[in-house]
């Protein structure tokens, strides 16, 4: 059985292999569970031991013997649940000095100031600092197409972060390559100006035969130029005059729709 998914709620691949085989053996001993994952006996009591905190697995002893079996699945819920708590605990304890990191990573500041993002993670950073302004002007975007980008992270764009930029009433200003547009979300046809009006967006072609081998994304005083990939690498530039020029390529090309 495939659990990769239990990845995303803080599990080891080891941890994963050594839940799977419990959950498929049933009440199993140490030595079933090691023949089964084929995981050293010293590490398997580290990785049994971890998952009994988590919960997901429990153990009995008989006449000296200790035996191992999965906890009901949906403890699984119950570890979202205690990772969201948790999460919430730290916002509300960093909310208070939000405005102090901020007036000190202000001071820091180097005009004009430039920052690499590398790697998924990195590069989802990026687009939630986007969030925190009103507006974005994209440039060269064609909903992925001929670019290499990991499909987690399109996903992620598509479904996540789109859907929390509509929420927020951030308006996307999206100047496309010639003829295409964002065809995984339903609504975003070029003609469908009722429905961009809804979702907060607009969208406007480069000429045709123009191609962009990379996404530009401005916003606030920032530049951002996205090369996607396996390896999705970004270089942004914080520079008002940088950001101003910048515009003025992008209201050349733009038409309001």
């Amino acid at each position: 059985m495939n659990l990769e998914y239990l990845q995303k709620i803080g599990l080891t691949a080891g941890e994963i292999k050594v839940y799977n085989a419990v959950l498929e053996l049933g009440i199993s001993s140490l030595g079933k569970i090691q023949e089964k994952t084929g995981i050293e006996r010293r590490n398997i009591y580290d990785i049994l031991n971890k998952l009994i905190e988590k919960g997901l697995i429990s153990y009995t002893i008989e006449k000296g013997k200790k035996t191992f079996q999965a906890t009901h699945p949906s403890k699984i819920f119950s570890l979202l649940d205690e990772k969201k708590k948790a999460v919430d605990e730290v916002k509300r304890e960093i909310k208070p000095h939000l405005v102090e990191l901020e007036r000190l990573y202000n001071q820091s500041k180097i005009s004009p100031r430039a920052e690499v993002f590398r790697g998924v993670e990195s590069i989802k950073a990026l687009l939630e600092e986007v969030l925190e302004y009103k507006e974005s002007y994209w440039m060269g975007g064609n909903s992925f197409e001929n670019y290499s980008a990991p499909k987690q992270l399109q996903e992620w764009w598509y479904h996540n972060w789109m859907k929390r930029r509509a929420g927020q009433k951030h308006l996307m200003y999206d100047l496309v390559s010639h003829g295409t547009f964002i065809k995984v979300i339903k609504g975003l046809e070029p003609n469908n100006i009722k429905l961009h009006k809804k979702l907060y967006y607009k969208c406007c072609d480069l000429p045709k035969g123009m191609f962009v081998p990379m996404v530009i994304i401005i916003f606030g005083n920032k530049v951002a130029q996205i090369q996607w990939g396996e390896q999705p690498f970004a270089f942004v530039i914080e520079s008002k005059k940088i950001k101003d020029s910048f515009m003025v390529y992008f209201k050349h090309f733009w038409k309001n729709p």
